[in-house]
């Protein structure tokens, strides 16, 4: 293991928390992608598939903040696991009533609910900033590690999901990304050692963490990415579909993600010079500007390559963005903000792959392929219009309200 990285496992309990916070993530990889070949083997209707995987996606957008304002408050173990029984509840009436042909309201109402699934990322990453609080080059480690441990996850859990969907049964899928959500949420809250200490109820004054000038550029910025990330999971499952290879879709996205896995392990070994916004900026542009290859796409291999090299440019955008998260938010509002960047994400997943599925049934899985592209430049558009509220010197953050602290120095 390279030194950055072997440096930041020294601590106690590290590899356990992370291991964990791997299992639990993998659903954020197959639950989305495995509700969409579900229905669409189930169906055959793209859209109807597109329309339950935006549902669950803005149903985790709607309450993941939530759940995470009171981990904050109350601590990861008190919180996550009663919410992670009623999501895997609800994720189980959700492959019943798609087995059974239930009413279609049926399907939209499981999958809202399943959406208090919570941000296992955000909790790993709680621990790793409360663990190498004020070490900048460790959490630069850190979070590049994380970013790492999300792409396995988008090149592993895919594979797992569409395979199992279309070789075994079409639940299957699902079902095995809400084992791995139990599995993974109950291991990493049996570890007290490292648990963030939760903040007093007198520390979490001012509202909430989105009132950030700097967080909610972030956030608005990231539901257009997140729009990307949707709608070319739809649109490949599509494509592959049309050429008679609906298997292999799940290889297409784990080279999507093998290229952003590739780039965050290389970024963590590097000391970056200059202002995160900028380098935030650059990366967010990169990734619009990687679109737009896939509307040459005529094969399954050429897609194969476009992605990759699109995929170079997540890692490194992501882990900046976690950066400037903390640069931005109080240390008593932390979890809640690393939340809405990934509440962000999820209502763009809901919102691209909608479009995208509707798109495909309407023009084919080709023209599906210009939604991500709008959606990317609509990021870079609101990247630039919100860069100068990244750049400025961030407010306090670690304390109670923003006049209460003297400014701190930014990490990166």
């Amino acid at each position: 293991m390279p030194s950055p990285y072997r440096a930041i496992f020294a601590a106690p309990g590290t590899k356990r928390f992370s291991a964990a916070g791997l299992l639990g993530r993998m659903p954020l990889s197959m639950m989305g992608i495995g509700i969409v070949t579900m229905v669409s083997q189930l169906t055959g209707r793209y859209g109807l598939a597109g329309a339950l995987s935006a549902t669950l996606a803005m149903s985790a957008a709607v309450l993941g903040p939530y759940i995470s304002r009171l981990v904050d408050r109350h601590g990861q173990r008190r919180v996550l696991r009663p919410a992670t029984l009623a999501a895997v509840a609800a994720v189980a009436g959700l492959l019943v009533c798609a087995q059974q042909s239930a009413p279609e309201w049926s399907l939209f109402v499981f999958a809202a609910a399943a959406g208090c699934v919570p941000s296992v990322g955000s909790m790993v990453r709680a621990r790793w900033a409360e663990l190498y609080r004020g070490d900048g080059q460790k959490l630069h480690a850190a979070y590049s590690w994380e970013s790492i441990v999300d792409e396995l996850c988008f090149i592993v859990g895919p594979i797992l999901s569409i395979g199992l969907s279309t070789a075994w049964f079409a639940e299957a899928g699902p079902l095995i990304a809400a084992g791995f959500l139990v599995v993974g949420v109950f291991w990493l809250t049996a570890q007290r050692a490292t648990e963030p200490v939760p903040h007093p109820r007198e520390h979490h004054t001012g509202g909430s963490a989105l009132r950030s000038p700097g967080l909610q550029v972030l956030v608005a910025t990231f539901v257009a990415t997140g729009a990307v990330f949707g709608a070319v999971d739809v649109v490949t499952v599509a494509f592959a579909d049309e050429r008679g290879h609906k298997a292999a879709a799940s290889l297409v996205l784990a080279v999507y993600a093998l290229g952003s896995c590739l780039a965050g392990a290389v970024f963590g070994l590097l000391r970056p010079k200059g202002a995160a916004a900028t380098r935030w900026l650059v990366g967010v542009c990169a990734m619009a500007v990687s679109m737009i290859p896939l509307q040459l796409a005529g094969s399954l291999p050429f897609l194969a390559v476009a992605l990759f090299v699109a995929g170079l440019s997540i890692a490194p955008t992501m882990v900046t963005t976690m950066a400037l998260v903390e640069q931005h938010v109080p240390r008593s509002k932390l979890t809640e903000g690393m939340t809405w960047t990934s509440t962000g994400l999820a209502v763009g997943v809901a919102l691209g792959s909608s479009a995208a599925g509707w798109v495909v049934d309407a023009a084919g899985a080709r023209s599906g392929y210009l939604v991500p592209v709008v959606a990317g430049a609509l990021a870079a558009a609101v990247a630039f219009l919100g860069y100068r509220r990244l750049s400025r010197p961030a407010p306090q953050r670690e304390g109670l309200g923003a006049d209460e602290r003297s400014e701190q120095q930014h990490v990166a």
